[in-house]
């Protein structure tokens, strides 16, 4: 753990916090249907057009169920969208490579994954979407579903600022809005620095490359038909190949680049992800992708306190997210920079400390950091495989979902999901002192904590049942890279991912068969729908609610006490729900590791 590991993590949290402020302020103004922006002259004629378009009425506002059904059915119709293009797009234009359509299963849980922010990949990008399906069918939903979280957010926060009303605000006007006035700006601008930095942005046809050292591997052989060759005793009959060409993917990366880490989405045009040099070729890219990634969710703090009329109680929120974020990263730092050591154990080792899986241009702490943002967040970007961490620095990727990425969190979802645990303190704290528990003057009754729980167990409970579902089946086992605690580890993660909408993943996995398509896709609905309706149903309630005034006896909701209370709620909640998996999973890898000395 070197110095200047943490000369890099104080810059970035200097800078974190000097653009949370302006990007709050920038948000009240955007969220609130008769503000106005620097943007308006531009963007107004485009709003309007938008709002005659959908037949939204501007002034119009929903309760908490119109808003919900409206979000509903803006997914049920894009993930329709995102099927047919993927299944159709061999006769799509803007196929250069000419590939063919995606399976019927791999269509689905695609269509969910991007309809949801999940933006899990059971694919590779650059040899399966054309150039059509991942701008029209995939970045279009980096926006879509970003929006829908920001205005999911935003109809939570009315919800506790408002009183005696049960309307929220309108959907479609909070969606239209967060897209023209936020996302695109700011992802215009972001692609263009990208741009700057050496990623690509074309409609090239592929570009074919001569190796300086031509190798020989072994393929199977095909039939006319295409089919593979099988030998008397059934085995696929395997030939020589030699490999002296390679093929050079080209495409409109920096515009998909942009919106998935500041719409923390994830999903990458290539299959490495934020590993490969086209979508983060140099160390400054990789800030700014970092910093996207936390921007909108540390924005969004301030704006909660703003809409609240306590400012210090957003900075509690921003504060108590901060240090999840800030131990999370030392501990998968320290684990990281410490090597394996089984592997020193016989001579080998590193400076840096365990370098597999991770780029060279970043290192093990950049690694390290990004791994833990995009956790923390439902990004799901990554630029090193975190199935080659050790297993402390792989569990805290896995907790930070098993916390409900709520630390910043997904645009929007770090917001509504880290008030969940709020409300849920407060209660506790409530019960603890004998009183009955307030939100900013607004009495917690059963109603409201029934939808908390909700919006915690349905989720927990679909993340754990597939899991077990998935390690006693021959489906769910064959998809392993590893045996034993890592392979149990890796199917853990798919699922958490996955529910938790992340999409990063163990890549050791080998998730693109028909059972882990159709699971992991059900899995990433439930995360996300079954988190939505309670969030706003609870809006709803605390909306309809007249506010007391705050008395000495009400419990405070800022200063040192309140965020360790939030802290310890969201870790013992993150911790009892999935302690028992994960002790057979990393926590036994760990002690196997500095415990036996025999390598295997």
């Amino acid at each position: 753990m070197h110095a200047m590991g943490w000369v890099q993590l104080a810059v970035f949290t200097i800078v974190l916090l000097a653009i949370t402020k302006p990007l709050g302020l920038y948000l009240v103004r955007v969220l609130d249907p008769r503000g106005r922006t620097y943007l308006e002259p531009v963007l107004k004629p485009v709003e309007n057009l938008v709002y005659k378009l959908i037949g939204a009425e501007r002034t119009g506002e929903q309760d908490w169920k119109g808003y919900a059904a409206s979000a509903l059915v803006l997914s049920v119709i894009g993930a329709l969208f995102t099927y047919a293009v993927l299944r159709l797009q061999q006769f799509l234009p803007l196929n250069p490579q000419h590939f063919g359509p995606l399976s019927p299963d791999l269509s689905f849980n695609t269509a969910a994954s991007f309809t949801t922010n999940t933006n899990w990949q059971s694919y590779g990008g650059e040899t399966t979407m054309s150039y059509l399906s991942q701008m029209v069918a995939l970045t279009s939903h980096n926006f879509f579903s970003a929006a829908m979280g920001i205005s999911v957010a935003t109809a939570l926060v009315r919800g506790i600022a408002r009183q005696k009303t049960k309307l929220l605000g309108n959907f479609w006007v909070d969606f239209t809005r967060v897209c023209l006035y936020l996302l695109l700006p700011i992802s215009l601008v972001l692609a263009v620095f990208l741009v700057s930095q050496g990623v690509i942005q074309n409609f090239s046809h592929y570009r074919t490359a001569h190796v300086v050292d031509p190798y020989t591997v072994q393929v199977a052989k095909k039939s006319a038909a295409g089919l593979d060759v099988k030998d008397a005793a059934g085995k696929t009959v395997m030939v020589n190949k030699k490999i002296d060409t390679q093929s050079i993917a080209m495409g409109p990366v920096a515009s998909q680049e942009a919106i998935k880490e500041l719409g923390t989405n994830g999903g990458g045009f290539m299959n490495a992800n934020s590993a490969h040099p086209y979508e983060n070729p140099t160390p400054l890219s990789n800030f700014i992708e970092m910093l996207s990634i936390f921007a909108i969710g540390s924005g969004l703090t301030y704006y909660l306190g703003r809409m609240v009329g306590n400012q210090k109680h957003g900075w509690s929120i921003w504060t108590a997210m901060f240090l999840l974020f800030l131990v999370g990263t030392t501990i998968c730092w320290w684990s990281e920079s410490h090597g394996n050591p089984r592997l020193t154990s016989v001579g080998v080792s590193s400076l840096e400390g365990n370098t597999e899986g991770k780029e060279a241009r970043f290192g093990v702490f950049d690694s390290a950091l990004f791994a833990t943002i995009t956790t923390d967040t439902s990004c799901g970007a990554v630029n090193s495989m975190h199935d080659s961490f050790l297993p402390l620095g792989g569990l805290v990727p896995l907790f930070n979902m098993h916390m409900g990425c709520v630390v910043f969190g997904g645009v929007g979802a770090g917001l509504y999901g880290i008030l969940i645990f709020v409300v849920l303190a407060i209660f506790l704290a409530g019960l603890m002192i004998g009183r009955t528990p307030e939100y900013l003057g607004k009495k917690l009754e059963a109603y409201d904590v029934m939808t908390a729980v909700l919006a915690i167990l349905i989720p927990s409970a679909v993340l754990l049942g597939f899991t077990a579902i998935a390690a006693v089946t021959s489906w769910g086992l064959a998809g392993r890279g590893n045996l034993g605690p890592h392979g149990l580890s890796e199917i853990l993660y798919a699922f958490t991912s996955s529910v938790n909408n992340n999409g990063s993943a163990f890549a050791g996995l080998s998730g693109n068969s028909v059972p882990y398509n159709t699971a992991l896709a059900l899995a990433m609905l439930a995360g996300r729908y079954f988190v939505i309706v309670p969030i706003l149903a609870l809006a709803g309630n605390l909306a309809s609610k007249k506010a007391v005034p705050v008395s000495s006896g009400s419990m405070p909701v800022s200063g040192g006490t309140f965020v360790l209370l939030v802290i310890g709620t969201v870790v013992i909640i993150g911790a009892l729900t999935f302690f028992p998996v994960v002790s057979l999973g990393p926590i036994v890898e760990h002690f196997l590791m500095v415990n036996s000395t025999k390598l295997f």
